[in-house]
């Protein structure tokens, strides 16, 4: 066979290690692309006189766009023959990358479980994005349900990985360059609230919602080059037990932080990604909306420029989000699909 029909649970192997075909050079072409798709209003990732004032070279590519193309590169090897993306964990966003950056991705297998109806499995991976000159920019681990090819098959060995409950804030220290507070300005980035304005326990409702079209979620994934079957194949999806396409999780996940915009607008950069759990399926037509807790304020060794703000932000689908709607008993609320747990940095 010439073509790829992709990777069934038995495919994988515990320790195997897996390069990522494609490398990718992610231009300003592809931020405003994700900008259209998106509307992040971030002032760091937006203008880069903003930027460079502030501390950085130039306005760096924005982190949740980093992340989706790193993870692009592993659909194919990792998840094109998955029923869905479960969670993740051990996230951490390593160094700025700015436009004209070539991205790729390796993968490493560190945990396979079968599941009990023996026609899928569990496959964990770590994921690292590297830049050209072959410095890790990203981090992070997965688990995502696969098929199996054959009932009947056999792994060699299983394993659960003991994934970490949240990155510590130390390790989000070197993150970013050295940045100059003094300098940002607060009235262009649209929000005068900084690191000391909020604590723990705190709620936000974003107000804002954003219904999803179908050509969208369609253009955002191919932006990525994910290449998963769930979001393209209308015809296969016909005999799935939602009949129809789900919309690539990422794509959930940068939704619900543009619109967090409104209530978070300083928190300009994502540093660490803790947790975080598709609830429930999108599909297109569906309106989505958010809300945050913040979870915990640090400070970070060494940096007197910003603060780590520790976000749980929840995003629904045709619900606004006034009444916080959460965890329901041993469910959530039928309306609630993403339950994200991340470190977010602020300037104090």
């Amino acid at each position: 066979m010439k073509t790829n029909p992709g990777r069934f649970f038995e495919d994988f192997r515990l320790g195997e290690t897996i390069r990522h075909a494609t490398p990718r050079t992610v231009t300003s072409g592809d931020v405003a692309l994700y900008t259209a798709l998106y509307g992040p209003r971030f002032a760091v990732q937006s203008s880069d006189a903003f930027a460079a004032a502030f501390g950085y070279d130039r306005a760096p590519l924005d982190d949740l766009l980093v992340f989706h193309v790193v993870f692009g590169k592993t659909v194919p090897d990792i998840s094109l023959n998955a029923v869905a993306n479960l969670g993740y964990a051990e996230g951490r966003f390593l160094r700025p990358v700015y436009p004209g950056e070539t991205l790729n991705s390796v993968s490493e297998v560190i945990g396979l479980k079968e599941s009990s109806n023996r026609q899928t499995g569990v496959v964990y991976v770590r994921s690292t994005g590297y830049d050209s000159a072959g410095e890790a920019v990203l981090s992070y681990c997965r688990w995502v349900l696969v098929r199996k090819r054959d009932p009947e098959a056999r792994i060699e060995a299983e394993a659960v990985p003991s994934l970490a409950k949240a990155v510590a804030p130390e390790d989000l220290a070197a993150a970013l360059p050295p940045l100059k507070p003094e300098a940002y300005d607060a009235g262009l980035a649209g929000s005068p609230h900084r690191f000391g304005d909020y604590a723990a326990g705190e709620r936000i409702d974003h107000v804002d919602g954003m219904t999803v079209e179908e050509a969208e979620h369609q253009i955002a994934t191919r932006l990525f080059q994910n290449t998963a079957k769930v979001h393209f194949d209308g015809y296969a999806a016909k005999d799935t037990r939602f009949g129809k396409r789900l919309i690539y999780g990422g794509h959930v996940i940068s939704l619900a932080r543009g619109l967090s915009f409104n209530g978070l607008g300083n928190a300009f950069a994502i540093a660490g990604i803790n947790a975080g759990r598709h609830v429930a399926p999108l599909f297109a037509g569906d309106t989505v909306y958010a809300w945050s807790e913040v979870l915990a304020v640090a400070d970070l060794p060494g940096r007197s420029d910003v603060g780590a703000l520790r976000l749980r932000t929840v995003a629904t689908k045709n619900q606004p989000c006034g009444a916080h709607p959460d965890k329901a008993g041993e469910g959530y609320d039928p309306a609630v699909i993403l339950d994200l747990d991340y470190w977010a940095l602020m300037p104090r």
